[in-house]
């Protein structure tokens, strides 16, 4: 199940991203949004975002946005050490 999002004519307009990056700007900017009020993990965040791990926390840190560091991060971490 997906979910599509509205966004009225006059809103995309007032956007100033070139139209043909537009969906990925707003992509990125509601998956950060998400991420910094604990509303989904990094894990999920970066994959709405389309990045990968480094450029996601990139993205984190140049915002100011804090990561949360659970026990879902740790696992993927210890994963990643071990391989």
């Amino acid at each position: 199940m997906g979910v599509q999002i509205y966004i009225p004519e006059t809103v995309v307009q007032a956007i100033r991203t070139p139209e043909e990056h537009l969906k990925q700007t707003l992509t990125i900017e509601l998956s950060a949004a998400l991420y910094s009020r604990g509303l989904i993990s990094f894990g999920k965040a970066r994959q709405l975002a389309k990045m990968g791990k480094y450029e996601f926390g990139r993205l984190l840190g140049e915002r100011g946005i804090l990561r949360h560091y659970g026990q879902e991060e740790l696992e993927d971490d210890l994963k990643y050490a071990r391989s």
